[in-house]
């Protein structure tokens, strides 16, 4: 995050969350964004956090899964809150209405940080809420999400925080999601402590991306196309080059560069190589490998190639990129606000 995108820390406590459900909402990231923060609470020993699930009109809503919930109020009776997580469903579009995006609209005004999960993106999105944002989406509704607001910035990863704007693919990211509003609030050692109590391998991060099929990305099927990215994909050490790929899925090497750059507007050569930084800059952070390794196992012919392309991509070079990314948050840091 550039320093356009973030604001000033504050600590306000305990913090009240607010929940919209909507129908045919899916239950894994409603359920674990709350189960996270109940165990804030739990760890800590004091409450941090308090929360309220809210619908539309205030009655029981069934959970894509069948299973019913029933909410603390309705959209015309809310309490106050300092965050709002809209909980997208199955039949997103079917939950708008005017009256709901003027409702996101007075929030906003009033300051109330606005979060989704899974498909809830859409209808910030709808409401004008995400202009100028980085956000995430889950991956089956990312292409046709991007079509509709073409001048949204839709990212790949499993959650985005900008500013006042906290948006999560779905399923067990918005525990990711959580755990990371927590650690920037409370530390880094009590998000680690409720990972450990899930289980977690690991807390995963920004960088993390959805494991998104092709098809889904670009909005249609192109066989040739993903076959060509999952070649390249799966031979990161030793980069097969264009006229090789070519020949592996069947097709002339012009053919595999109109493709590129009519779906992905890019060249090959260049997704390829945007393929293996993405990949370095994951051993970066979740390994303690050399820089000599990374860029070895990421098939760069020398450290000052893989360093010029990894700066020319990210910013900063490999090894001041990994400092920056695994500093750890000091008092006072500039971080993305929770108010």
């Amino acid at each position: 995050m550039n320093s356009d995108s973030i604001v000033q820390f504050r600590s306000i406590k305990p913090r009240h969350f607010g929940f919209l459900i909507v129908p045919h909402f899916p239950l894994v990231p409603y359920a674990s964004a709350i189960e996270t923060l109940r165990m804030a609470n739990g760890i800590q020993g004091e409450e941090l956090y308090t929360w309220e699930s809210i619908t539309l009109k205030g009655g029981p809503i069934s959970a894509s899964c069948g299973l019913e919930v029933i909410p603390k109020c309705s959209t015309a009776d809310t309490t106050s809150f300092s965050t709002l997580i809209v909980c997208g469903g199955i039949k997103i579009r079917d939950a708008w209405s005017p009256e709901l995006g003027n409702w996101l609209k007075v929030l906003a005004n009033k300051g109330v940080a606005l979060g989704a999960v899974s498909n809830g993106s859409y209808l910030l999105a709808k409401a004008g809420l995400l202009d100028g944002y980085r956000c995430a989406i889950h991956w089956d509704r990312l292409a046709t999400t991007r079509e509709e607001f073409p001048n949204l910035t839709f990212s790949n990863s499993i959650y985005e925080l900008d500013r006042d704007r906290y948006t999560c693919a779905g399923g067990v990211a918005a525990i990711d999601m959580m755990l990371e509003l927590i650690s920037l609030e409370h530390g880094k050692k009590l998000a680690q402590a409720i990972s450990d109590q899930l289980v977690l391998e690991r807390m995963r991060c920004t960088l993390d991306q959805q494991r998104i099929p092709l098809h889904h990305e670009i909005g249609t099927s192109q066989p040739k196309l993903t076959e060509a990215a999952i070649l390249m994909s799966t031979n990161l050490e030793e980069p097969l080059n264009t006229e090789e790929l070519a020949g592996y899925v069947g097709i002339s090497r012009r053919q595999l560069e109109r493709l590129f750059k009519h779906h992905l507007n890019c060249t090959p050569t260049k997704y390829y190589v945007g393929l293996r930084l993405k990949a370095a800059r994951r051993l970066l952070t979740q390994t303690e490998k050399s820089i000599t390794e990374i860029s070895n196992i990421c098939g760069f012919s020398s450290i000052g190639h893989f360093s010029k392309c990894y700066r020319d991509e990210f910013g900063l070079p490999p090894r001041s990129d990994r400092l920056r990314l695994l500093s750890t948050d000091k008092s006072g840091a500039i971080l993305p606000s929770l108010s």
